[in-house]
């Protein structure tokens, strides 16, 4: 059953920008459905052309780059909120692909819709704008932890910001957040081996400041692993919701 925008369970969370009910009505008629895909299969392939893209309604997943030979980059944890899809809306293709870590809902809108929200949503326009600049200062975040942190600074730098990101959204219970990725998941984002990503998880357990277990994340040493990692610990930004 699709949900109707003025239910959406992500609008009454703080982290999310509120809807004037103008704004809400034309998201009513700028949604064409939602899909539900499966954990573990694919919501959008590298190489392929969409004619949607997609706002995570409930769910969890990541964004990878395949090189010829296999190897594989993840670029970034998907999470409620997210916008996905819009680069092969704008460009024509996905230059990276997406998956559903668990059983993920998607909101479903359709490209042509665009150059409506673009005459006459501003707002909403504007909102496009600034989502992608915060992705421009996310990646250049990332290339900085490739380029310049050891293999302990990279690890606490993502489990860091993921915990911020999950505690922001209202799925942290008792101190855990939700994440059901993988150790390899983990080492494709970093740039580690699997081996060297694993021993370093050991040490940051042993150390008593991270423990993953069970698809649950818990941070006893949160404020050290930023020190670790030279990062501020922060609340996100409030920003838009599509």
């Amino acid at each position: 059953m699709t949900t109707p925008c003025a239910e959406c369970p992500l609008r009454c969370k703080p982290l999310f920008e509120p809807f004037t009910d103008q704004e809400l009505s034309f998201m009513e008629r700028f949604k064409i459905g939602e899909l539900t895909i499966e954990a573990g299969r694919t919501i959008l392939m590298q190489g392929a052309q969409s004619p949607q893209f997609y706002t995570v309604l409930r769910g969890q997943g990541l964004r990878h780059k395949t090189l010829e030979d296999g190897r594989r980059q993840v670029i970034s944890f998907v999470l409620p909120g997210d916008l996905v899809g819009l680069q092969a809306v704008v460009t024509g293709e996905m230059q990276h692909s997406v998956e559903a870590s668990v059983e993920t809902t998607l909101c479903v809108f359709d490209r042509a819709g665009l150059w409506d929200l673009f005459s006459n949503q501003p707002k909403r326009s504007y909102s496009l704008t600034w989502l992608s600049a915060v992705e421009e200062n996310f990646l250049g975040e990332t290339l900085a932890t490739l380029g310049q942190r050891d293999a302990s600074q990279r690890i606490a730098w993502a489990l860091v910001r993921l915990h911020e990101r999950l505690t922001a959204l209202g799925m942290a219970s008792g101190g855990r957040v939700p994440l059901p990725w993988r150790q390899q998941d983990l080492a494709d984002a970093v740039g580690l081996s699997l081996v060297h990503t694993n021993k370093t998880l050991a040490r940051l357990r042993d150390s008593g400041l991270a423990e993953w277990s069970g698809g649950q994340l818990a941070l006893p040493g949160r404020k050290e692993l930023a020190d670790m990692a030279f990062i501020d610990l922060e609340y996100p930004t409030q920003r838009p919701l599509l």
